[in-house]
């Protein structure tokens, strides 16, 4: 019975891609519609990632008798007072290291190529057991530097749209905030019955799916960028805020994004001399052995329940085909397709059985 239920769900994938296949022949007709959804995506995904971020802090608020109104204009003065607190005290740190940053790029280039022209001149002086190890050393860059450039391209041409994106940012936000409970009753009200009951339950499996993979994910980038700050500073390294906070983007996406991360550290690293990024590797250890014995287990546990080679699997798929933003939302969009596929395949279940009593 189980193959014959991935068997039908196969042709209907495979139905779907045919659909997508035309639509995309004759995409000239839905351009308008692709234009108005891309336009409302970013501002609907920033507002609905920053709706679960504080959806704890409005339900803590509101059990303490707050108001609707009274818990979201509290939410809003702490998020305009972080912003504040950024701006005045973080920013000009931050412009200070990306101005020197800036200025001392040229150099850096230099000093990496010289680097790297001593290291490819004298590989075939090493063992081969060496020499392995480089070439793979020097693969991975070269795979990590055109994702990391990919990345780049995508967010400075994502901040071309900003200004219309920051207005329409805080009308989703606040709209979730204020009405996220009728969400889901629009939805399953259209049906009756034990259909609605199932189309409930999805909902709720779904939304439970979404915010323990934000929350945790955003949680533990936190956590793993503040370990790494504390490791920077003690190391001394240059340019330590700029590597954090790539580190804390980086670290959302689960698995690779921390090796991504630690690629500019340890280039870094080495421009300044091998012993800094020898230091650089062992505050990286240390923060992934943190990350992947206490701070994960703790903070995600078995929400997803995805194993890791599946996990990289779909990143690098979903990167190839949607950049960035496929990179990041490759998970939680696998993760909710797999939740309703376990609720179909539970639902067939049931009913095979109630058949299988009446007869």
């Amino acid at each position: 019975m189980t193959k014959k239920v991935w068997f039908q769900a196969s042709i209907g994938i495979l139905i779907l891609l045919l659909i997508t296949k035309y639509f995309i022949e004759i995409k000239h007709i839905f351009y308008p519609l692709a234009v108005i959804l891309s336009a409302i995506f970013t501002p609907l995904l920033i507002g609905g990632v920053l709706f679960y971020i504080t959806e704890p802090l409005q339900r803590f608020l509101e059990k303490r008798k707050f108001p609707r109104w009274a818990s979201i204009s509290s939410i809003l003065a702490i998020l305009i007072g972080a912003i504040t607190v950024f701006i005045s005290f973080i920013w000009p740190m931050i412009s200070v290291q990306l101005n020197n940053f800036i200025q001392a790029f040229p150099g850096l280039m230099n000093e990496f190529s010289k680097w790297t022209k001593y290291v490819l001149e004298h590989r075939d002086n090493l063992p081969d057991q060496v020499q392995d190890a480089i070439s793979s050393a020097i693969n991975s860059v070269k795979e990590y530097a055109i994702l990391t450039s990919k990345f780049l391209v995508d967010v400075i041409s994502a901040i071309v749209s900003w200004a219309f994106v920051l207005i329409l940012i805080p009308f989703f936000f606040i709209y979730m905030l204020k009405d996220h409970e009728k969400f889901a009753p629009r939805i399953y009200n259209l049906f009756t019955g034990n259909r609605r009951e199932w189309v409930k339950k999805t909902i709720k499996d779904v939304n439970d799916v979404l915010k323990n993979y934000i929350q945790g994910q955003i949680l533990i980038s936190f956590l793993l960028a503040t370990i790494m700050f504390i490791g920077y500073l003690i190391i001394g390294i240059d340019y330590a805020l700029l590597l954090v906070i790539f580190a804390f983007f980086m670290n959302i996406i689960p698995f690779i994004g921390p090796w991504i991360a630690f690629i500019p550290a340890l280039i870094i690293g080495f421009l300044d001399s091998p012993m800094t990024a020898l230091w650089v590797c062992v505050v990286t250890l240390v923060a992934q052995q943190i990350d992947s014995n206490l701070i994960t287990p703790n903070v995600m546990g078995k929400t997803l329940d995805i194993h890791p080679l599946t996990v990289i699997t779909i990143i690098l798929a979903a990167g190839n085909i949607a950049g960035f933003l496929g990179i990041l939302l490759g998970v939680p969009f696998y993760a909710v397709i797999k939740v309703i596929v376990k609720n179909v395949y539970e639902r067939r279940q049931a009913i095979q059985k109630a058949v299988t009593k009446e007869i």
